[in-house]
């Protein structure tokens, strides 16, 4: 990546940047016979402007590996073979076995000068201003040590770049302080943690996060990640682990949400033999298997007030001891804490202590949400797509329009609601092309104005389990749709919680929280 940058720095000429790439692609790592299509409506000479519409025809401008000949032959009609297809729709397409894909045309290259062994094909697209202008294609033999998933990582990137370095040249007589400034923030996103960690998106409130991450990260105070629901909260934990000096110990996630209030001391502490009924032998509790590494407690707002007590005394000695023991165990621990509730606010009502709040309020750090970040929908709709086709076997692909309805939507359920929102189609859709009319039957209502009326028995096997579940706040139930809930599934706590979207220690918080009383039973 560096001698590709090296030579963008050289010149910003498309003929002299892309063939050079394209040989390094070969030659470092055997990604053989590249090419680079643009459509006949972009001209390179003048830095990549498209002078008509873009969905005619398109032809190989750029190769390596290929002859004059092979690369004459390498002209593609609007939507034709796998290269139109991926013009057509602005979607990167793998082909995993060119033989058994009848879309894939053989028509640069003849099958027979191609190795005999399986051999699959990459296509990926080239965007300026956010438009499909072109493709960068390889060949790639199946059988490698490296995996598939690396090679379309490298490529991603060397098509942004060259999607850039096509817009550049015809931007950088009049705008050439403002292109150096982009440039230098692409460089940074392709090295920033964002791409280490696994996070997607470069937009100024990610990498604004991303940025005070690490410069914690060399730290041993508590971090407290703060944010709603769906931000992420799991994956930043971790990047603040493998940001530390602990990268290499255990990390260690615990959903507080999801342990009953008699198992939490013994998750978290462990236990001696015969601690209670049912312990036939001693356990080593979660604390003391991140010992010397990173431990998550995600929904830490969740964790009973008797257990704040203790948590507050690991942290503060380093110290736990197992339940039904006496000796106390020495633990070096860093804590990630993460919860959407307004600790503050629970610290004023009693429900959470005031010293463990100070205590892991040392490191607060604002996760954004996607409304926060709306560039970055769309490559994390992407991301998705090709996760589950992969996962799925399938091979659906979002139209801009789709993509545009995506990107507008409010998504109160942040990057876990898209992630559902995406799977379900690929899933449920019924063509290969999503259009916009497909793709906003799959999108969930917009959260009305005023309160949803509350569900009658007739309503209830309806709204129980939609097609895309609404995502609502922590305080958008109240005790009367709690108790309506509850007698509709005729008083299961655990089916009136799913009804309502919660989980059933979530659903018993806001009972006791609401009404007053000890159970809802």
């Amino acid at each position: 990546m560096s001698e590709v940058m090296r030579l963008v720095g050289q010149s910003l000429a498309p003929e002299v940047v892309l063939r050079e790439m394209l040989h390094l692609l070969s030659e470092l790592l055997g990604l053989n016979r590249g090419r680079v299509v643009l459509a006949d409506g972009v001209d390179v000479a003048d830095g990549g402007s498209a002078t008509r519409v873009l969905a005619g025809p398109s032809s190989i401008r750029f190769a390596y590996g290929l002859t004059k000949a092979e690369m004459a032959r390498g002209r593609y009609a609007a939507g034709e073979g796998i290269t139109g297809a991926v013009l057509a729709t602005g979607q990167a397409m793998i082909v995993q076995d060119i033989d058994a894909e009848p879309r894939f045309l053989a028509r640069a290259v003849e099958r027979s000068k191609l190795p005999q062994e399986t051999v699959a094909f990459i296509a990926l697209p080239i965007e300026v201003n956010r438009r499909t202008v072109g493709v960068l294609g390889v060949h790639r033999i199946r059988r490698r040590h490296r995996l598939l998933n690396d090679d379309v990582a490298v490529l991603k990137i060397l098509a942004t770049l060259a999607g850039q370095l096509l817009q550049l040249r015809s931007l950088v007589e009049e705008r050439t302080r403002a292109l150096e400034a982009r440039n230098a923030l692409l460089t940074r996103a392709l090295e920033s943690a964002a791409a280490r960690y696994g996070i997607i998106g470069t937009s100024p409130a990610l990498l604004q996060a991303l940025g005070e991450l690490e410069r914690v990260s060399q730290a041993s105070a508590s971090v407290l990640l703060l944010g709603e629901s769906g931000t992420g909260k799991e994956l930043f934990a971790r990047a603040v682990h493998l940001a530390s000096l602990r990268r290499d110990a255990p990390f260690i996630k615990v959903n507080c949400a999801a342990i009953p209030d008699t198992l939490f001391e013994s998750e978290l502490f462990g236990h001696e033999r015969g601690a209670f009924t049912g312990a036939m032998s001693a356990r080593a509790g979660w604390f003391e298997q991140a010992d010397r590494g990173t431990i998550f407690l995600d929904e830490i707002g969740e964790l009973p007030l008797q257990m704040q007590a203790k948590l507050l005394r690991t942290l503060q000695e380093g110290s736990i001891v197992r339940l039904g023991g006496k000796r106390e165990v020495k633990v070096d621990v860093r804590l990630v804490a993460a919860t959407n509730r307004d600790l503050a606010s629970e610290v004023e009502r009693g429900l959470f202590r005031r010293d463990l709040y100070y205590r892991l309020n040392v490191i607060p750090i604002h996760l954004p949400s996607l409304a926060e970040r709306r560039e970055d929908i769309r490559p994390i709709a992407l991301h998705f797509l090709n996760r589950t086709n992969q996962a799925n076997q399938r091979n659906v692909h979002l139209s801009p329009e789709a993509l545009d309805a995506l990107e507008a939507h409010p998504w109160p359920g942040n990057i876990r609601e898209l992630a559902n929102v995406v799977e379900r189609i690929v899933l449920l859709a019924n063509g290969t092309v999503i259009s916009l009319a497909e793709a906003r039957r799959f999108l969930p209502a917009a959260a009305a104005a005023s309160p949803a009326p509350l569900p009658t028995a007739r309503t209830a096997a309806v709204t129980t389990n939609p097609l895309v579940r609404e995502y609502r706040e922590l305080h958008s139930h109240s005790a009367q749709e709690l108790a309506l809930a509850l007698a509709l599934h005729g008083g299961n706590q655990s089916r009136a919680a799913q009804s309502l979207g919660m989980t059933p220690r979530q659903f018993g918080y806001r009972w006791r929280r609401l009404s007053g009383t000890g159970s809802p039973a």
